[in-house]
Parts: structure tokens; sequence; C-alpha cells
């Protein structure tokens, strides 16, 4: 990604990924980096370009292609539309938490609140079909990476009410 990556390319990086963090270190990509093209050290908020990142941060996680989540150690994550199939499909693999939408709202005092939405509420009945149809193996080779062993066996969410 360039410099100074506008919200098509950030959405771009994180289609290419599948799952990339929003900005902690971890084992996916972060995003605030491809973002500005550079590592960053500290915290992104005191980066020159923080006001460019935040933007784009902001239309990336209001994105209908990005799920916002807590994935990945507990730090916020995003994965991309296209592995939602394969992420219903592993779900049982994974704690109810990591899998709950986070949505940022703002206040009318400027605060930031997080509400999440637990899984599979979030999920679209389009994706809970196409989870349906996939295996488990199809899931796992498409996921990959970032599925932690199974201690529950699998199953595919039949319904999002």
């Amino acid at each position: 990604m360039s410099k100074s990556a506008t919200a098509e390319e950030a959405l771009a990086f994180i289609r290419e990924h599948g799952v990339v963090l929003a900005s902690a270190k971890g084992t996916a990509p972060r995003l605030t980096e491809a973002i500005i093209g550079e590592p960053i050290k500290g915290s992104w908020w005191a980066h020159a370009q923080s006001h460019h990142i935040y933007a784009v941060l902001e239309a990336v996680t209001a994105s209908e292609q990005v799920l916002v989540c807590r994935l990945i150690n507990g730090k916020i994550t995003l994965v991309h539309r296209r592995l939602w199939p394969s992420l219903v499909r592993l779900a049982s693999r994974f704690a109810p938490e990591q899998l709950s939408q986070v949505r940022e709202e703002h206040t009318p005092s400027g605060r930031h609140i997080s509400r999440e939405v637990a899984f599979p509420q979030w999920v679209p009945p389009s994706v809970v079909e196409q989870a349906t149809t996939m295996s488990e193996q199809e899931a796992l080779a498409a996921f990959g990476a970032w599925v932690p062993p199974s201690h529950l066996g699998s199953h595919v969410i039949q319904s999002h009410k």
C-alpha cells in the first residue's frame, strides 16, 4: 500500500489479508501501519498523520465488508466479508466474545462507547447459508492461521436470531 492510503486502499488491504489488527501488535498485519506505509513507534494517536489514520479507520470500520471484533487476543480485529462464511462454519472453535461485533459509537458529548452485537446476531442470512454448505476442511483452508485448536468439535450456526 502507498503512503497515506485512502479508505479504498485500506479496504483492499483488509480483503487481501482477510484478517488484520486495527492497531495492536500481534500475529496479523496492522492496518494503522499499512495506512501510512511505515512502522509506528508508540501510539498512532501521537503520529503526525493521526487525523488521516483516524479518518481511514472510521471509513473501513463502517464498511459492510468488514467485521470489527476481538478475534485476536482480545484486540480490535478486522475480518473481511469474504472470510465470514468460514468464520461462521468454525464458530465453535472460538470463544463467544471473540466473535461479537464491536461497534464504536460517539455520544453527543464526544465520548466513544463500544457496543457489542453478540454472535450470531450480526451474521447476515446469506453468510449463514454459505457456511452451511461449506465443509470444515474448506473453512479451515480459507481461514487457516486464525483458527485455534478445536476442543469443542464443530457445528454450523443454523439461525441468526
